[in-house]
């Protein structure tokens, strides 16, 4: 088991990678991509959860950065309880909650 402060540090970490893959993004969606990689990797070795609002950034299937709009679609169900993000990419669908 890693001591608190080391899982303290990977988890600032992970967020500057994630922050770093926005920023990377408009210009070479690889380094952003590879952001995510070695944002999992300290996650798993260190055994720490990516964040909930960084979770969403990436596909669970081919672990691309996702930006909504340009290599993901967006769209409500029709019964309109639930969003669906499908990545252009590889085509997984992760699917959400909506109270609307």
């Amino acid at each position: 088991m890693k001591p608190e402060w080391q899982k303290k540090i990977a988890r600032e970490r992970i967020e500057i990678l994630f922050e770093e893959a926005g920023k990377a993004f408009p210009e070479n969606k690889k380094r952003a991509d590879r952001y995510v990689e070695l944002a999992r990797k300290i996650a798993m070795r260190y055994r720490v959860k990516i964040p909930k609002e960084f979770r969403k950034m990436f596909c669970e299937n081919c672990y691309k950065y996702i930006k909504p709009g340009v290599n993901c679609t967006v769209e409500i169900d029709s019964d309109g309880k639930v969003i669906r993000w499908e990545c252009n990419e590889c085509g997984h669908v992760k699917r959400y909650p909506y109270g609307g």
